[in-house]
């Protein structure tokens, strides 16, 4: 076998832990970092799928946050390998360094909850009413409960290095000032969006799904430089960046965001929030030694537990089993002239606007508001990004779009609204208070096609 790239030749190839990724091929794993994958709080991430329910739409979703960690842990090892052996005298980059990168993509997942970004971002607000909790918080409370429950030996001042990689991307304070910024935005870069985790999950995601990708990360990490202690990217490479968002963009509407698995997620928000008053669901959130327990198998716990209490939340997931989903009535795109000041759309606004006879209740409608952007919502990205001309100028500069094509986007955010009947029998009702909705608040339909009738009839499968 040859010897591994990566920054492992030093190390014992017999020490080496041989992965074999369907995204990246071989990778290896140093005896410091098994220590942490080898663990039973790094093992739940097999039990949490990356795309969360997805799968219930496009059937090869099934890859979970534990092959992601392994692919971004690889992904960062060979930037920052990239960048030291280019300009590694010139900045300074030390084997701390490089240990602190990868070490943070292997673990910047292990704080997820269950069924991806649904769990904090549509469960927990609805059961806390608001309260800000992230994964990327709980993934540093996560490496410090992993080193105490196993003696992790390890420095402490790389750990703290560690978590400051992880939780640099949502507004955490990193490094004091003290320069090498550029080392925090590898990972999770907050800065302008392009990091190894992106790089990693648009292929790996592509590849589930059975769709096409044609960004390419190694082209980029191959050419990048940094420059004021920021990673710049050559000029040329301005349209390769771009498809990089537009791909994470059209992930977003074609595949997370599919008007089916979001009727599955709302169904599986209503059960989780049902049960939670009995199983304690979100209880855990704040202490790793309880969080670690929680993965995606509580659905199927909820679904065989004989307690009578939680048949509510058991209709509910027999329904989705049977393929007896809420039924999408409709959807329009938020005008242009209205995102600035664009509020969520609740059941209430929908039930208000009914005009029918039918007496609808709030219960019997639920409502998605989706937003999908390049990253920055209404900001185009890439005038976050700085360029720069060759290997020989230590100039760095930003690119106006115009200058490259007048086929970009001239916008960058859109937020659609979709509307769903709990209930088969009452899709003309909400299909008609929807579209009456949409005559109070703009004066027309915004809709781009009415309901068809047999939907409006009722099936009863989607």
């Amino acid at each position: 076998m040859a010897a591994p790239a990566n920054d492992v030749v030093a190390v014992e190839r017999t020490l080496l832990k041989h992965v074999r990724d369907n995204v990246h091929g071989n990778i290896f794993l140093e005896p410091i970092f098994l220590k942490f994958v080898d663990t039973e709080q790094f093992q739940r991430l097999r039990d949490l799928k990356q795309l969360g329910l997805t799968h219930m739409v496009y059937p090869g979703a099934v890859h979970t946050r534990f092959e992601h960690s392994l692919g971004v842990y690889w992904l960062a090892g060979k930037a920052i390998d990239i960048i030291k052996k280019y300009q590694g005298p010139e900045l300074g980059i030390e084997h701390c360094d490089v240990m602190a990168v990868k070490l943070a993509g292997l673990l910047h997942d292990v704080g997820h909850g269950p069924f991806s970004h649904m769990f904090e971002g549509k469960f927990l607000p609805r059961v806390f009413n608001g309260d800000k909790w992230s994964h990327e918080k709980m993934s540093a409370k996560m490496i410090d409960y992993i080193v105490d429950e196993h003696n992790i030996d390890i420095d402490p001042e790389l750990l703290k290095k560690v978590k400051e990689m992880i939780t640099s991307s949502c507004g955490s304070p990193t490094q004091n000032g003290k320069g090498n910024q550029f080392l925090y935005d590898i990972v999770a870069n907050g800065r302008n969006g392009i990091d190894v985790d992106k790089f990693d999950y648009i292929v790996r995601d592509c590849r589930a799904c059975g769709l096409g990708c044609n960004f390419q990360p190694e082209r980029l990490m191959e050419t990048m430089q940094v420059i004021d202690d920021e990673i710049c990217y050559r000029a040329k490479d301005y349209l390769t960046i771009h498809k990089l968002f537009a791909t994470r963009a059209d992930l977003h509407r074609t595949v997370y965001t599919h008007a089916k698995v979001q009727a599955i997620e709302l169904m599986v928000i209503d059960a989780l929030v049902k049960a939670n008053p009995y199983l304690d669901i979100a209880s855990s959130i704040h202490q790793p030694s309880e969080f670690w327990k929680l993965d995606d198998s509580i659905l199927k716990a909820i679904e065989i537990s004989p307690r009578e209490e939680l048949k509510e939340s058991q209709d509910l997931i027999r329904r989705i089993r049977r393929r007896d989903i809420y039924q999408f009535c409709n959807e329009f795109s938020v005008p242009r002239e209205r995102l600035d000041h664009f509020r969520n759309i609740t059941p209430q606004d929908i039930v208000c606007s009914q005009t029918n006879g039918i007496n609808l209740k709030e219960d019997d409608v639920a409502v998605s508001n989706v937003k999908i952007d390049l990253t920055y919502g209404t900001e185009n990205p890439l005038e976050r990004i700085k360029f720069f001309k060759d290997y020989e100028s230590k100039e760095k500069f930003p690119i106006p779009d115009y200058r490259i094509s007048h086929l970009l986007p001239a916008f960058n955010e859109d937020i659609i609204v979709r509307v769903y009947s709990k209930k088969p029998e009452l899709v003309g009702a909400v299909s008609a208070a929807f579209e009456n909705y949409q005559y109070k608040i703009f004066g027309r339909k915004a809709q781009v096609h009415e309901t068809p009738e047999k939907k409006k009839r009722g099936r009863c499968h989607n």
